[in-house]
């Protein structure tokens, strides 16, 4: 892991410091990267739901 890395993991937010402009960088695009990650499994759980839906809907008809 690299010190930035390192740096970000250890960091907390505390009323007396505030995270430099790279730290907060970096806490934004892992909360993007992770926000994405969970609506794309989201959607991808919906669709596989939806598809299971219309095929049981299929057989009864």
């Amino acid at each position: 892991m690299s010190e930035s890395g390192k740096e970000l993991n250890a960091y907390r937010l505390t009323s007396m410091e505030e995270p430099t402009d790279e730290m907060l960088s970096a806490i934004m695009k892992e909360a993007a990267a992770e926000a994405t990650a969970s609506t794309n499994k989201a959607l991808a759980d919906y669709f596989k739901e939806l598809s299971t839906m219309m095929q049981r809907k299929i057989a009864v008809l």
